[in-house]
This record gives structure tokens, sequence and C-alpha cells, in this order.
């Protein structure tokens, strides 16, 4: 009975119960976390956070330059734009001057007792200043007579009989064309040949 009784005893003792770490009891959320994990170091974390923030922003500074550098670089073309559109004519003016001169010098002669051939003289310099500007600026003048009709460089006013060329050739330049770079300012507009109603009965 005496052992029975002992054993009872060490059933029913507090050592069966969870016991406390160094005499301290432990709270729910530590015994589920479980002990810590002494590997960890946190020195390093920390070190490697400060690194990654310096890096973010150094980034993010960098970003900011870049924007504000392209905020520049777009205010800058937009001012040389403008003042592309404004001054582009202003070689082309430049050179215009000289022709200028030369009518006004021909109108004070016109105005005296200068003869037909001077003036005549004076308005074929003038021409000529003024063909060598259009050049320079690559004006090129259209002058198709004699040449097959082309109706993206020619505008055909009407057609006209003729026995010596061929039919939709320029017979006539009423208005000299133009263009610029290749590209069409002005139509020549012509007189176009047509076949001959001999041409087309035979």
């Amino acid at each position: 009975m005496a052992n029975k009784e002992q054993s009872e005893r060490v059933i029913d003792s507090p050592a069966s119960e969870p016991s406390a770490a160094n005499g301290q009891d432990l709270t729910e959320s530590e015994v589920a976390a479980g002990p810590p994990d002494e590997g960890v170091d946190f020195e390093a974390l920390q070190a490697e956070l400060e690194e990654a923030r310096a890096k973010a922003d150094d980034y993010w500074n960098k970003l900011l330059r870049t924007q504000a550098e392209l905020e520049n670089l777009r205010k800058r073309s937009a001012r040389e734009l403008e003042q592309a559109h404004k001054y582009a004519i202003e070689r082309f003016a430049t050179e215009l001057l000289a022709v200028k001169d030369s009518l006004e010098m021909g109108v004070d002669a016109a105005s005296g007792n200068a003869d037909a051939g001077k003036l005549r003289e004076g308005m074929e310099l003038t021409l000529k200043i003024l063909t060598q500007v259009m050049e320079k600026f690559n004006i090129e003048e259209i002058d198709p007579k004699g040449a097959p009709f082309d109706p993206a460089r020619h505008q055909a006013m009407t057609t006209q009989e003729n026995r010596e060329l061929p039919p939709n050739t320029v017979l006539t330049v009423m208005q000299k064309g133009y263009a610029l770079n290749e590209r069409l300012l002005r139509p020549a507009m012509v007189i176009v040949t047509k076949a001959t109603e001999e041409g087309a009965r035979g």
C-alpha cells in the first residue's frame, strides 16, 4: 500500500507540468516561438540594410538629375526650333538685298535721262544676280519647252495641234515653274501639242 501511495504522489507532483527555464515562467508566445536563433547576425543585416538604403538614395538622386537634364534639353531644343523657324530664310533674305539694291539703282536711273540700252543692261544684271541667289539655295528653274509633258511638274493650260512635234510635247511655256531641292514650288504653265486630225485619221 505504501508503494502505491508514493507512485500516485509522483504522478500528481508539479514535476509532470511544463517547467520554467531558469526559474522564470514562459509566456505562450515564447513557448510557441521556441528558443531564439543564436545564428542570426543582426549587425550584418543592419549593415546590409544601410547599404541598400544608400544605393536607393543614390539611384533616386541620379533619377532626379536625369529628369532635370531631360527637361533642360527639351526647353533648349524648343528654343532652337523656334529660332530656326524664325530665322530660316535669314541667309536667303541677306542674298536678296543685293537684288533690291540693283533694282533701286535701276529705278533711279530710269527717272533721269538714261537710255533704253542702259536700263536693259541694269535689268539684265539684276536678273543675273537673282538667278545666282536662287541657284545658291537650290531653287531650280523649270523651263520645259520642247520636253515631254510631265503632269507632276507641268500644268497644261491648253493643247494645240503641231505637225513638227510629237503629241504631249511642251510647245510653249507661258510661265516658268520652280522647285526647291527637287520639291515643286510652282508648276510650269504650258501649252501642250496634240495629234493633228490628219495624223489621228492616219
